[in-house]
């Protein structure tokens, strides 16, 4: 089966590479073109690698480019982590179709932030859908779902690159196989329990001390490391990362910090006390929590906003 593919970074060169070694034969693949001093995309190399003209994933939208894509001459595209929206000409030019991934057991969680926003709430249990893209915002029949757990301690790195980018890949692999076998559904989905969050940005990111510990931490959680949760001390932002919770309660205000130890910083929650290990001070990288409390003088007691 001749195959085309769409995508961007790290997860749509392993979806290349993955279908070239199950011996697909890929006959176009459209990356984001590399910009002048730039480093190029991971997907645009690998296509390059294995013998392709890479298109630029905007020029879809232009009559060149989607006159190149039509002429590939595809029986199935591939969109494998895709954040331009493409005309329904660069969808429906392969013979069958094209499939997508997405990683959030559709219909819920539609949208780009479709990882970070599971941990934010607190679920126990999120997932990936292979599905026919349509003219809505993932809105498609469904060809293929699995489930993975959200660990207690999750983070939204920890949980792509552990389970959903390596399920991705292989759940790509299986999809364009069922297809190639005729045995792909197409499963309406159930759309009034469909939910859709906004991209997950700067404005959700900022720690509300007040609310309970859980709560708190579950949103640095979700947000580590896009956007990066932050809160302000002394008039300038601070990223807050790499943390651990403690609901054992202590007195003091939400927000103030208990203890400065070597590794981090303890700050009493609403309901537990959030152990801090690495920050990123307004305009710097991030370093160790410790570190930046010992060398910026914070003392117990001062309270972050």
């Amino acid at each position: 089966m001749r195959v085309s593919i769409i995508g961007q970074a790290a997860f749509g060169e392993a979806v290349l590479k993955r279908l070239i070694e199950d011996g697909v034969e890929i006959v176009a693949a459209s990356a984001p073109e590399p910009r002048e001093g730039g480093r190029p995309d991971p997907l645009w190399v690998a296509a390059e690698e294995a013998g392709l003209t890479p298109i630029d994933t905007a020029a879809l939208k232009g009559e060149e480019g989607l006159a190149a894509w039509q002429d590939a001459g595809a029986d199935l595209g591939v969109m494998a982590f895709v954040t331009e929206i493409l005309p329904e000409e660069a969808l429906t030019a392969p013979k069958q179709g094209t499939i997508q991934y997405h990683p959030s057991l559709l219909p819920l969680h539609r949208g780009s932030a479709a990882m970070n926003w599971p941990i934010i709430f607190g679920r126990t249990e999120t997932g990936l859908s292979i599905f026919w893209p349509d003219d809505g915002v993932d809105t498609g029949p469904i060809l293929l779902q699995k489930t993975c757990e959200i660990t207690p301690d999750d983070t939204l790195g920890s949980l792509y690159f552990e389970r959903l980018f390596p399920m991705g890949v292989d759940a790509m692999a299986e999809a364009v196989k069922l297809v190639e076998a005729g045995d792909a559904p197409r499963i309406e989905q159930n759309h009034p329990l469909s939910t859709y969050e906004p991209p997950c940005g700067e404005e959700h990111a900022r720690i509300p001390w007040h609310e309970p510990a859980q709560q708190v931490y579950n949103r640095i959680r979700g947000c580590n490391p896009q956007p990066g949760a932050w809160t302000m001390r002394r008039g300038e932002r601070l990223g807050v990362f790499d943390c651990r919770l403690s609901l054992q309660d202590e007195p003091g205000m939400p927000g103030a910090v208990l203890r400065i130890e070597e590794d981090g910083i303890d700050i009493r929650l609403n309901g537990g006390v959030l152990h801090v290990k690495r920050v990123q001070p307004q305009g710097a990288r991030k370093v160790n929590a410790g570190e930046w409390a010992a060398e910026v003088g914070l003392k117990v007691g001062a309270r972050f906003r």
